[in-house]
């Protein structure tokens, strides 16, 4: 007995679509839609659709509808590039990758410094902001254990906690603009993480070594892929509990 799909049921009353609407817009019969809510699972090729028009990724969907061996495959695909150290990281790769973000900004770091030192991606934050683009900025609690743990841990000890409070000064002006959010968190970070809509840059933290000595995964979201969607709920899990900066 085929059990109701309620994540396509819940997405769908999400978006305020309905069976007909999402038919309409997929060009099947709403049939098919009905049948899909009640638990049968559709060809691959209505499931890319139906994701794509959901805007949620396949497998959350039809968690069982790809093998093992699909799902490593398309989340190996979706490694773009992997760079040693952020340092060899291209300048222009910071900005090209957020200037194409036509919905979602988000930056998870601790301090993130050299981002919030470069007056070209504020002005870039400002423009998508203006354009509606959300962006958040998640910073580490200068003041929370986690920071300290991290200065030590770097060898930085306090200087950890004033890379932040700098950065914090360094973002003053972003402060004020409507669309962009600031938020404290106090959680131990295994990466940072820098988001622009379905492309990630990913920065690794490695024991006694600073985040630029650290390698950088460039990673684009792929359909059946599994790796830039974990990046993204750790995020969204981070965010939820991070406190607002006023």
């Amino acid at each position: 007995m085929t059990m109701p799909n309620e994540r396509l049921r819940t997405a769908m009353l999400e978006r305020g679509l309905t069976p007909v609407g999402l038919a309409e817009a997929l060009n099947v019969d709403p049939k098919s839609v009905e049948r899909w809510i009640s638990g049968r699972t559709p060809y691959r090729r209505h499931r890319y659709a139906v994701a794509t028009q959901l805007g949620v990724d396949e497998v959350y969907l039809w968690p069982d509808a790809l093998s093992a061996d699909q799902v490593a495959s398309a989340s190996e695909s979706e490694i773009i590039n992997i760079y040693p150290h952020r340092w060899t990281v291209p300048s222009d790769l910071w900005r090209n990758v957020f200037e194409r973000a036509e919905e979602e900004i988000g930056v998870l770091v601790y301090s993130g410094l050299f981002l919030s030192e470069d007056a070209g991606i504020h002005r870039i934050f400002q423009q998508k902001a203006d354009a509606g683009v959300r962006v958040r900025v998640l910073l580490g609690d200068p003041d929370s254990e986690n920071v300290a743990q991290r200065g030590a841990d770097e060898g930085l000890d306090e200087v950890q906690a004033a890379k932040i409070r700098n950065a914090l000064v360094l973002y003053q002006p972003l402060r004020k603009i409507e669309g962009i959010e600031f938020r404290l968190h106090r959680t131990v970070l295994y990466n940072s993480i820098y988001r622009a809509d379905d492309q990630l840059l990913v920065n690794t933290h490695i024991y006694s070594f600073g985040a630029s000595q650290a390698p950088v995964f460039h990673l684009r979201r792929v359909a059946g892929g599994g790796m830039v969607t974990t990046y993204l709920d750790s995020f969204e899990r981070v965010w939820d509990g991070a406190t607002p900066l006023e």
